[in-house]
């Protein structure tokens, strides 16, 4: 199997709505597809035909090697999906729950009660197994959730924003487990908000917009299209700031950015750690003191804003 999921003019209207306008994705197996886009963008309705909930209008898409209309059961037995809130019963254990799905999975009861054993240990919720999925804090909600996903065993698992309003600790943890998850072979396409979790999770990003890729790559590709680093120099004497960036013109390609307010010059850089040295012996030579040097990289804000002109 060549990708773990595979999409091709993909489509999808709503009304007079057009939500998807033709997406191709190519996901290889064992890795982490970030999908990152402002809110309508169409990245649940993405979700949601890959994993066989909605149905296309045009193009074609296939999941872990099977074709999502033609071969949908197919596709679901070998997917997990998490949406944006905890799919869990409140009124049964923890225990209960993964032990109900994995009977609904034909697991079998014995298998069933085995596998939930395991995941509840996997994912710290042993403790808490025979207490009522109500009485659980929102990361463990989550990290049942995600459990829950992984009861049948996936080879490919859609997380549609699933850390919305956790705290810090509990995002942490659940991304843990995903990379776990990852080094095990399982294929994750992740949609999100918080562009710091597609920085740390995903091996490739695309950009999806009013229904449409725009971008794709790593994330480092992405950031060097937003634009290239800078050093940023902060002075202890706003005075010195014309010598600064008078001294600095000759180091790097383009015109120093002077920010009187900051007390800071800023320049592009062109050669790395070699430009650092020039501009650190060029402000020297002409007498100005440094408080700070800075090094200022294009983040994922930068080239989410540069492609959507939304922030994230």
């Amino acid at each position: 199997m060549e990708w773990a999921i595979e999409a091709e003019g993909l489509g999808k209207r709503y009304e007079r709505r057009q939500a998807l306008g033709g997406v191709d994705l190519a996901v290889p197996p064992g890795t982490v597809l970030g999908l990152l886009g402002p809110n309508g963008a169409g990245k649940t309705t993405t979700v949601k035909m890959l994993a066989t909930l909605l149905e296309p209008d045009s193009g074609r898409a296939r999941v872990a090697g099977y074709d999502v209309v033609r071969q949908p059961a197919e596709v679901r037995r070998r997917i997990g999906l998490a949406g944006q809130y905890a799919a869990v019963d409140d009124m049964l254990t923890g225990r209960e729950n993964l032990v109900l799905i994995g009977t609904l999975a034909h697991l079998g009861r014995r298998a069933a009660r085995v596998r939930a054993a395991e995941l509840l240990e996997r994912f710290g919720l042993t403790g808490a197994a025979g207490r009522p999925a109500r009485t659980y804090s929102g990361g463990m909600r989550r990290r049942l959730d995600l459990a829950a996903c992984l009861v049948a065993t996936p080879s490919v698992l859609f997380l549609d924003e699933p850390t919305t309003g956790l705290d810090p600790v509990s995002r942490s943890q659940l991304w843990d487990a995903v990379k776990e998850l990852v080094t095990h072979g399982v294929t994750v396409l992740l949609t999100t908000q918080y562009l710091e979790e597609a920085d740390i999770l995903a091996d490739r990003i695309a950009v999806i917009d009013t229904g449409r890729i725009i971008a794709e790559g790593t994330p480092e590709e992405l950031k060097r299209r937003a634009g290239e680093e800078r050093l940023e120099v902060s002075l202890t004497r706003p005075e010195s700031l014309a010598r600064a960036a008078d001294a600095l013109r000759g180091v790097a390609p383009g015109e120093p950015s002077v920010d009187p307010a900051g007390g800071t010059v800023s320049i592009t850089l062109s050669d790395g750690m070699e430009s650092i040295e020039s501009a650190a012996a060029a402000l020297r030579r002409a007498d100005v003191t440094v408080a700070d040097f800075a090094l200022r990289r294009p983040t994922l804000d930068d080239v989410f804003i540069s492609l959507t002109g939304k922030t994230a």
